[in-house]
């Protein structure tokens, strides 16, 4: 059977006020947020900038207290050291390297330079020495790099009396 239908329902003045209370409500709920995210924001800057401000007297007063290191200075050793070893098979294995003195000393590189001759007899000693088995793993080649490092300093120390290099690099390292 057939239902009776009405009219549709029309909102009463009294709903529609109460939807627009609800709408201001939220409006001033969002814009009670952003205020306080904007205070929040502009105290954050603010205590930020005092920070800075302050930051430089310290920076100057720990620059005075520490002493500055000296720019590094670089001799690079050419030709490259180019040696033979032979390996456990029998075969014949050739290694090229080329080799970089740091140090922060101009006038000890200096003094160390007279004694050339003898820091690459020391060098090429050392690197013909070597396994080319260990000399194939980087964990190899930065323990030649160690050994070399330690070498130059003990012939620098023995030499010109005081440690001129403060490492010894390998700018290139070849293995055939």
């Amino acid at each position: 059977m057939a239902k009776k239908q009405g009219p549709p329902d029309v909102p009463s003045p009294a709903a529609a006020t109460e939807g627009k209370g609800k709408l201001k409500l939220i409006i001033l709920i969002v814009l009670g947020l952003l205020l306080a995210v904007g205070v929040s924001v502009g105290a954050t800057l603010y205590f930020m900038s005092q920070g800075e401000a302050d930051k430089p007297a310290d920076d100057a007063a720990s620059e005075d207290a520490a002493p500055q290191r000296q720019a590094a200075i670089y001799e690079v050793l050419a030709p490259a050291f180019i040696v033979n070893f032979t390996n456990a098979g029998g075969r014949q294995r050739y290694m090229q390297v080329s080799v970089a003195l740091m140090s922060r000393d101009q006038a000890a590189l200096d003094g160390l330079k007279e004694h050339m001759p003898l820091l690459r007899n020391q060098l090429v000693m050392l690197f013909s020495s070597q396994d080319f088995a260990s000399l194939a793993t980087p964990v190899g080649q930065e323990m030649l790099r160690q050994q070399a490092t330690a070498s130059v300093q003990e012939l620098a120390q023995k030499e010109i009396g005081k440690l001129a290099i403060e490492q010894v690099l390998f700018t290139n390292f070849v293995l055939q």
